[in-house]
């Protein structure tokens, strides 16, 4: 493959599996370099890794003729992706607070590759308060995170908490490894979080969106190597690097930034949630409230997908988003027609876990001729699977 991985190694039980890992690894052509923490070494002798990935292993020892500091930040560089299995509690708390404190820490916290752990360790731990909100905080920032299965653990109990089988393991990297730089060349884009429609200078009509599915999909198609640019409602989030970013606040604003831009580019997710009124007046001094019953009125706001579907270009790959509270695949299928849509990505906003503000989604991804569902999972790595619809239909497009 050509790729090059480094593999972090902390100290559970579960190090013995990560040796065959590596040996899976360099039989697909892949690259291994190895940083093992002083724990992991109780484990699995250096020697071992040395063997099987031809690489010296990096340890949290000084080297005569070799410079630490140098070093990490070399491997750091020189990673495509990095692996750390097994993850102990420790090595996660420790990613989540950003603590540098060894050669495994010290270059993680150096790398601009993207990151994938193998969580180990007791059921207990794994299930403890504190280690599943650096869980949560490690994939809000995009790390990816394979499940602890279930089973008996080296303490004897049964639960979750045992590392994933290699070939498991090797499977989401041969998959992670892929997804880089296969939208090189295509231009995306992308819009974000709601709208606010103003009925004074001090008040406004929105909704719960805060533009985290939106940031997350600009993030992956940065990631794979796409030029994108993000077209974002007021958000707290910060701009993923290397994306461009237009700021709006009213849909009247996107509507005309959308039809400006939009036949520029190959790919267009539209995951803001705009308003679909606005106030019909608007007054420029703050409405005083008195004890009486107030009347608004409200007018439609142009329809910005539809507008965008109706000026599609032939090779175009569009798509959209359906948040429902009932019905959701056959109103989402309604609109994938209505508004001209190659992809919708449906879900029940109603749902735990799913929806405005949450971290995770559960979404079912529909094509015209496909409709793939998907549990829980962060919001980042559904953008890898919304890109991928939308990259299968933009390839036989080109080819055409």
């Amino acid at each position: 493959m050509g790729k090059n991985v480094v593999v972090g190694v902390t100290g559970g039980i579960a190090a013995y599996k990560t040796v065959m890992l590596v040996s899976k690894l360099r039989k697909l052509g892949v690259n291994v370099d190895v940083i093992m923490t002083k724990n992991a070494q109780e484990f699995v002798a250096p020697l071992s890794f040395e063997t099987i990935s031809q690489n010296p292993v990096t340890t949290d020892t000084f080297r005569h003729g070799r410079s630490w500091e140098i070093e990490h930040i070399s491997l750091a560089r020189k990673a495509d992706l990095f692996v750390v299995a097994p993850a102990t509690a420790n090595i996660i708390a420790k990613m989540a607070q950003g603590i540098a404190d060894d050669m495994l820490s010290t270059t993680l916290l150096a790398t601009e590759a993207p990151v994938l752990i193998a969580p180990a360790m007791n059921t207990v731990m794994w299930q403890a308060e504190a280690t599943r909100e650096n869980v949560r905080v490690l994939r809000e920032r995009g790390v990816y995170i394979i499940t602890p299965e279930k089973g008996t653990l080296a303490c004897g109990e049964v639960g979750e908490g045992r590392m994933a089988e290699p070939e498991h393991i090797t499977e989401e990297i041969v998959k992670l490894l892929a997804l880089q730089n296969d939208l090189q060349g295509l231009r995306v884009l992308v819009t974000a979080g709601a709208t606010r429609e103003k009925l004074d200078p001090v008040r406004y009509i929105s909704n719960p969106s805060t533009g985290k599915m939106g940031y997350a999909i600009a993030e992956a198609a940065k990631d794979r190597g796409a030029e994108v640019t993000l077209i974002s409602g007021p958000s707290v989030l910060d701009k993923p690097a290397g994306v461009e970013r237009v700021q709006i606040e009213t849909t009247e604003e996107l509507y005309r930034e959308m039809l400006k831009r939009s036949t520029l580019y190959d790919i267009v997710v539209q995951a803001a949630a705009p308003s679909d009124y606005r106030f019909a007046n608007q007054s420029g001094q703050k409405v005083k409230k008195n004890d009486n019953n107030i009347s608004l009125e409200m007018v439609p706001n142009p329809d910005v997908a539809e507008a965008v579907g109706r000026q599609k270009t032939d090779t175009q790959v569009l798509v959209g988003f359906a948040a429902e509270t009932g019905n959701v695949l056959q109103n989402a299928r309604a609109k994938l027609k209505k508004k001209n849509l190659d992809v919708v990505v449906a879900n029940d906003v109603t749902m735990a876990g799913a929806g405005f503000a949450a971290d995770t989604n559960i979404a079912s991804v529909i094509t015209k001729d496909t409709e793939v569902s998907y549990e829980k999972m962060s919001k980042r790595e559904l953008a890898d699977h919304i890109l991928d619809a939308a990259l299968g239909i933009s390839k036989e497009r080109r080819k055409g």
